[in-house]
């Protein structure tokens, strides 16, 4: 039977909850545990997908094709479990199923309420699947006190009594700030949080505290006197210089040993951490560094890119370099007055991300023109890899007018609106004026490739499977044209019918993917193309 494990947030600040729960499953996990991480998100949207990468940053994408909160890519990244559909859940999600029941009739004209009913399916979602793990890690978003965060902490409440004792532990993470003019670290907010879930009927068994300086003995003597916790279940958490040394940090201060003390479960021998002390050495001992410009539309907010940013650093660690970024606006290239060459010339390769709409999109063609003409490595990711169709089509196929349907009518559609493919459960179709949510080509499809091809060496195979997510595809009505003109449809659906990679055999590296192979990059485990692209880049540097 499976353990939970409930993560809240303090009443004035939560941050740091998703890392704090993928580093204690990473050291579970090292301890020879099965762990499984879930998130539990207040908003009322039924799915990440449809939220602007302002407001929530990226949209993390699983296997089985849910559009989730990005904390699942750190979940995923740290202990290398993929995610399902069933480790996010949203209260739009609850409510929309709950609805659903009651229009069927399910709950046989009963009056539905927030309790039972709205906390019996948090319950459901939080006990499903699990029989395969030893615990289970639950987040909840947001922070105590929310009104949109009530029902999950009643729900939370509920569980630990259903359980029993030694089933369920409750962590609590909180803000300790410093108050530079007095020179003090100040524990009330800690305490009052602690208060204010404790009324709501879950006392904390290990408190999570975020500082920015050292956490002294007679402070944490005082937290755990004022919020009921033993003081060695005060655990101090320090800004790190990589999230990746976090697990390390929280071993050093004894959380994954508290948690299962809390449990009744002495901690034993010390976890394997080989692998976590080997990814810190290569960041901090690099033997070179590169500079990679990413030319998107959402640079204001690089969360928008957080798996984006994290495969490139694990491409650095598989090539022992430092890789710095440059995030670049792609509408600085569609002024007028812009001298692309300027900015781009220090950099030692391109990579343009996956995006949507017309805004930037000029600017992202002018960036692939300048790595073909030039000869510096691109990296063209989902949108990016439309945009070198684009710009092969209009440079060195004579389609001077080609565009996407995406942008709006056009008499050449290179890249156009797929309307139905093949999945695992038979065709899938879309209706070009339907809802947007939910109508994307999401998760892992698989992909052949050309055992000739730059990719196929690369992955070392002609299979692959990867994850998607997007609307548009490239025509492949255009293909012989645009081979012409040198750019090789390399990988393709098992069907044919779906282009999924793009190559320039004869330049140094030019690759554009329709998926996004960051989703699955980890550390321990660099994505393929992320560690050649950044191999490339470090032989750019070289020659610059």
């Amino acid at each position: 039977m499976a353990r939970f494990i409930f993560i809240t947030g303090g009443v004035v600040s939560s941050l740091g909850k998703g890392l704090m729960a993928a580093s204690l499953a990473a050291l579970l996990q090292a301890r020879g545990y099965r762990v499984r991480i879930r998130k539990f998100d207040p908003y009322l949207n039924v799915d990440p997908g449809t939220m602007s990468p302002y407001q929530h940053g990226e949209v993390y994408v699983t296997d089985d094709g849910a559009e989730t909160d990005l904390d699942l890519g750190h979940y995923e990244r740290f202990t290398g479990v993929p995610s399902r559909q069933s480790d996010n859940v949203t209260s739009g999600r609850i409510y929309q199923q709950i609805i659903a029941r009651e229009r069927r009739g399910d709950y046989l004209g009963a009056t539905v309420q927030v309790i039972p009913h709205v906390t019996d399916a948090i319950k459901e979602f939080a006990q499903a699947q699990t029989d395969d793990v030893d615990f289970v890690l639950c987040e909840i978003g947001g922070t105590v006190g929310d009104i949109e965060s009530l029902p999950f902490i009643e729900a939370i409440r509920q569980i630990r009594n259903d359980l029993g004792r030694g089933q369920s532990v409750s962590i609590h993470v909180t803000l300790v700030p410093y108050i530079a003019a007095a020179g003090e670290l100040k524990t009330k907010p800690t305490q009052h949080s602690v208060r204010e879930l404790a009324a709501l009927g879950v006392q904390p068994d290990v408190l999570v505290c975020r500082c920015e300086q050292p956490l002294p003995a007679s402070e944490r003597a005082k937290i755990a006197l004022f919020c009921n916790v033993p003081q060695a279940a005060v655990i101090p958490a320090l800004d790190a210089k990589s999230i990746y040394a976090v697990p390390m940090q929280y071993h050093a201060e004894g959380l994954d040993s508290e948690v299962l003390r809390a449990f009744g479960i002495e901690p034993g021998e010390a976890p394997k951490l080989d692998r976590w002390i080997d990814i810190v050495d290569r960041l901090e001992n690099p033997e070179g560094e590169v500079t990679i410009g990413v030319v998107g539309k959402y640079v204001g907010l690089p969360d928008a890119y957080k798996s984006l940013n994290e495969a490139l650093v694990h491409g650095g660690i598989a090539n022992r370099v430092k890789v710095n970024i440059q995030w670049i606006d792609a509408e600085l290239f569609e002024q007028t007055d812009s001298d692309v060459a300027a900015k781009l010339e220090p950099l030692h390769a391109i990579l343009v991300p996956g995006a949507f709409g017309e805004r930037g999109a000029e600017g992202k063609i002018a960036s692939v023109r300048f790595a073909r003409e030039r000869r510096v490595p691109y990296f063209g990711i989902c949108f990016g890899m439309q945009m070198a169709c684009i710009e092969g089509a209009r440079d060195l196929s004579g389609i001077a007018d080609a565009s996407s349907t995406e942008f709006g009518p056009t008499d050449e559609p290179v890249v156009g609106m797929i309307t139905e493919w093949m999945t695992s459960d038979g065709i899938e179709k879309r209706e070009a004026g339907g809802d947007l949510g939910g109508t994307m080509r999401l998760g892992a499809y698989a992909a052949k490739l050309d055992g000739n091809s730059v990719v196929a060496s690369i992955y070392g195979s002609n299979d692959i499977s990867e994850r998607h997510r997007h609307r548009y595809e490239v025509n492949t009505g255009y293909r012989e044209a645009l081979e012409k003109g040198g750019l090789v449809f390399s990988g393709m659906s098992p069907d044919g019918t779906l282009p999924e990679i793009v190559e320039r055999p004869d330049h140094p590296w030019f690759i554009g993917v329709q998926f996004h192979p960051e989703l699955k990059s980890k550390p321990f485990d660099p994505h393929p193309l992320f560690a050649s692209f950044v191999e490339a880049a470090v032989k750019q540097s070289r020659l610059v």
